[in-house]
């Protein structure tokens, strides 16, 4: 099997991750003594800065996490909307879709909070002692990505006519910064060493100056300033209009990350664990459910027949999630029958040698909802413009839109991490000039419909598309994986951990495979679109493969051969610590010894 780079292996610590940097600085703390959770932070608020439009502190970080000796855990750092963001809110604005970018689509920042508990529960550095890489990065300059510079010169119109306050930042001397060039952000810098040293300054413990630095976070200057900022500004959206942020300083307030358990699913000898259905993750699982009724193992990885059950299998998964996923503290969600064989048995009895063309939820009674209806029906092939929100891969494309990181440790006492962070896009919503970030647009997830249950609500999460993942083999902690790409993610990480399930594919390998995916159903982001039957292929693929698939009625979109996905896996198998990262982009990049 080709593949572009060693899969990495080691005893004492692997790291991965989209960027180089991140994985390095990942490393750099197991290096220093640090664990894997020290090591998380420290790589999570580098991505923030070398990787700003794809997240930033604005945003969410949701996590899969195994300390060792432990049982396996969900950070849930998805924030919620405000209280002012209501049904009746919107529709008085005339709107009939949340925006996809500017301040109505922001909801509570959950990234920073988040990582903060974590390590103050599970870390054994200080605060000031994982922000000084991202420090160095802000303060000194970090090289720019050809990917973030291409986004900032698309918005240079826009931050020059509109966003004023994203031009002070990101449009130095004036211009759009070269790729490449040392770029740097002094106010976020600021921010980052305010709370640093808030935290260094408060008497007693550790985790005391962590929470203290929590607290100024949601209760003091950032709070404040994220408040008079949505209260202020009228910033131009994806709805053609200026609007008001709805973000309050006590929805900030009265947030909190938190632990949750994960949902999880048996399969061939792992237990793949996901979060819950505020996010995509059990459709991974679902998938599982379904594809459990196939002789996977028998099937050429890269032909027909698997692509073509794979995908089929998506189509119905993700149909299920839009018709009956949404924050379980809002919405009676059945992942105990979506996730039961009967119910797979009755789904996989759907997939026959013919792509479907329809979207085909499962009907439970007294569960689920209307998919995309009425006035804001997602549009077939529609257009996205110039600033549209959706969420394919910016690391190739360089579109201005939103897109994810992520990230994988594994230390040598066993400890593991897996974090998708995203949100607090550059090309999001303006950045708040009294802190050198901007925020979220995680609300444009939302339906504006009530009968849905993803209606829009104060204090709900949105149905985020955010999905680590977390594997056990045997019962023990095994691997932690993951990948940007919105809609995406829990199809390119599927197949690639069929691969490596069924046909033996070391990570590497399995991340290298051609990739695919499928675009049937209603996209997550603004403005919703779907593409029927569409499934989009790497020209490695082949064309034999890729005319058999035609024939099957699948709408073929044909991409570059290296184009679909930016994996990243660590693994703990045995004695050894393995390691692989996407070679797609250019970026990732996998570390360990």
């Amino acid at each position: 099997m080709f593949t572009t780079r060693p899969e990495i292996t080691g005893t004492f610590g692997v790291a991965a991750s989209t960027h180089w940097l991140a994985t390095g600085v990942a490393m750099s703390v197991l290096e220093r003594g640090g664990n894997a959770f020290d090591a998380a932070v420290a790589a999570g608020f580098t991505l923030q800065v070398v990787e700003p439009h794809l997240n930033g502190p604005g945003g969410e970080v949701p996590m899969l996490i195994a300390p060792a000796g432990q049982e396996t855990k969900v950070v849930c750092a998805q924030g919620v909307a405000p209280q002012a963001a209501t049904l009746e809110a919107f529709n008085t604005l005339g709107l009939t879709m949340v925006p996809g970018t500017g301040l109505l689509a922001t909801v509570v920042p959950g990234a920073f909070d988040a990582w903060l508990m974590l390590l103050r529960d599970h870390g054994t550095w200080t605060l000031s002692d994982v922000l000084e890489p991202a420090l160095h990065y802000l303060e000194h300059g970090q090289p720019l990505l050809p990917t973030t510079a291409d986004v900032i010169a698309r918005l240079e119109g826009l931050f020059t006519t509109e966003w004023p306050t994203s031009a002070a930042v990101y449009l130095p001397d004036g211009s759009p910064p070269k790729a490449g060039a040392l770029f740097r952000n002094p106010r976020l810098a600021k921010t980052y060493r305010t709370l640093a040293d808030h935290a260094d300054a408060t008497k007693g413990s550790r985790e005391t100056g962590i929470d203290a630095a929590r607290t100024l976070w949601r209760a003091g200057f950032v709070a404040e300033a994220i408040d008079r900022f949505c209260a202020s500004t009228e910033a131009m959206d994806t709805s053609g209009e200026r609007h008001k942020g709805l973000l309050t300083g006590d929805d900030i307030g009265g947030w909190s990350a938190t632990y949750e358990d994960p949902v999880t699913f048996d399969y061939h000898g792992y237990t793949v664990c996901k979060t819950g259905p505020w996010g995509q993750g059990p459709v991974f699982l679902q998938q599982l459910a379904v594809l459990a009724g196939f002789d996977l193992g028998h099937m050429d990885p890269n032909g027909v027949e698997f692509i073509h059950t794979v995908v089929e299998s998506t189509k119905l998964a993700f149909a299920d999630r839009e018709a009956f996923y949404a924050d379980p503290k809002f919405a009676d969600v059945p992942l105990d029958t979506l996730l039961s064989d009967e119910y797979a048995r009755e789904r996989r009895g759907l997939i026959t040698d013919e792509a479907s063309l329809d979207l085909r939820p499962g009907s439970i009674p007294g569960h689920g909802g209307p998919i995309g209806t009425g006035d804001s029906a997602p549009a077939h092939g529609q257009d996205l413009g110039e600033f549209g929100a959706g969420e394919p891969t910016v690391a190739k494309s360089g579109a201005t839109r939103g897109d994810t990181c992520h990230l994988d440790v594994i230390d040598r006492w066993g400890n593991i991490v897996s974090a998708t962070p995203s949100g607090g896009w550059l090309q999001g919503s303006p950045v708040i000039p009294d802190l050198g970030f901007c925020l979220n647009t995680r609300a444009q997830m939302f339906w504006l419909d009530e009968r849905s249950p993803n209606a829009l609500a104060p204090g709900k999460r949105p149905r985020t598309t955010l999905t680590p993942s977390l594997a056990l083999r045997d019962s023990k902690p095994y691997m932690a994986f993951g990948t940007p790409g919105g809609d995406q993610q829990d199809q390119w990480s599927l197949v690639f951990f069929l691969r490596h399930v069924h046909h033996g594919l070391n990570l590497q390998e399995a991340i290298d495979a051609p990739a695919f995916h499928s675009e049937h159903w209603p996209n997550s982001f603004y403005p919703r679109q779907a593409f029927p039957g569409r499934l989009v292929v790497e020209g490695r693929v082949g064309e034999t493969v890729i005319s058999e698939l035609a024939r099957r009625g699948h709408d073929i979109a044909r991409g570059p051969d290296w184009s679909e996905g930016r994996l990243s896996a660590c693994a703990a198998d045995g004695d050894l610590l393995r390691a692989a990262a996407n070679a797609r982009g250019m970026q990732g990049y996998a570390a360990g010894r």
